[in-house]
């Protein structure tokens, strides 16, 4: 599977709207080389601001010139557009449901070496519980082009959520729709919800699933809000048992969304991969992956798990 950078992508994305849409602007906050809006700051300087390290300020000023019209792009590490200015988001962006799309780079644990500071594993959770803004985190390169063209041609304040490193394509993926979550690959015996960078690791526990007899279902969830509430009620009926795995703190995000559905609807048994009440530290993402269970082997061993349960 070819790997690319979310932020590659979401660059060159946003040089191809800017180039169909004049009032498209973008901002950023001193990090435009890591967070790739620099694409766009290069093609259109007129358009683009540098807000300097001062997110809660961004913020704030996006609001203002969504407020005259313009569709705000606006980036930085997922920590600082969330957790650093969460006040602002709330207060100025989403209670006035104003048209500001935050893209943040470097969410989740693989923000590796950089260490706890600015590893953001609470920013999902954060922002579920506020009205208005639409949460999307895409799994590949390819979603994450479709997703910010979803939110362009959508009114409102939208948070799509990208990684730093690099990520495997996933082949069997199906166009995206804000609010729908699919089915990658079929399976028999249980249901694996996933997003991100997860739903490659949930396609690779299947190969050691198999290797003890057990088949799989796995599912893309790109959407945490609106969650796609039919899709995870057909797959709590059919399959009993559903396994909820998210680059994120289990409290909050993909796994809270999913128990907030099933528990209402289709009460099942039901786990999770994530990150349960710690901090990050500094590593390399794939060692962190690993330390906090994450990869794919740990998906397939909490998958088994969940299958030699009695129902």
């Amino acid at each position: 599977m070819e790997k690319l950078y979310t932020r590659d992508i979401y660059g060159k994305t946003l040089v191809d709207l800017g180039k169909q849409d004049s009032e498209i602007v973008v901002l950023d906050a001193d990090l435009s080389g890591s967070t790739r809006t620099s694409f766009f700051r290069k093609e259109f300087p007129e358009r683009f601001f540098n807000l300097g390290v001062a997110e809660q300020n961004m913020m704030a000023v996006s609001a203002g010139l969504a407020s005259c019209g313009k569709i705000v792009f606006v980036s930085t590490f997922a920590m600082f557009a969330t957790i650093r200015a969460l006040d602002q988001v709330r207060n100025t962006i989403c209670y006035n449901n104003l048209n500001v799309k935050i893209v943040a780079s470097h969410g989740g644990i693989t923000v590796g070496e950089d260490g706890a500071s600015h590893q953001a594993l609470e920013d999902v959770n954060f922002l579920r519980a506020i009205p208005n803004v639409k949460i999307v985190v895409p799994c590949d390169a390819e979603e994450t082009k479709n997703a910010v063209i979803a939110a362009y041609k959508t009114d409102g304040p939208f948070y799509i959520r990208l990684g730093r490193s690099k990520v495997p394509t996933i082949d069997k993926k199906k166009d995206f729709v804000l609010g729908k979550g699919y089915i990658v690959e079929e399976g028999r015996d249980l249901a694996i919800i996933s997003c991100g960078i997860m739903v490659y690791e949930s396609l690779v526990a299947l190969n050691f699933l198999k290797e003890k007899g057990y088949s799989a279902c796995v599912v893309n969830m790109p959407t945490i809000k609106p969650i796609d509430e039919n899709l995870i009620v057909e797959l709590g009926k059919k399959y009993k048992k559903i396994l909820v795995c998210e680059e994120h703190q289990v409290r909050g995000g993909l796994y809270s969304a999913v128990c907030e559905v099933l528990g209402r609807r289709c009460p099942v048994n039901l786990d999770c991969v994530g990150i349960k009440d710690e901090f990050g530290q500094s590593g390399s993402p794939s060692e962190l992956m690993e330390f906090y269970e994450l990869s794919s082997r740990f998906i397939a061993r909490k998958a088994e798990s969940l299958l030699r349960q009695q129902d």
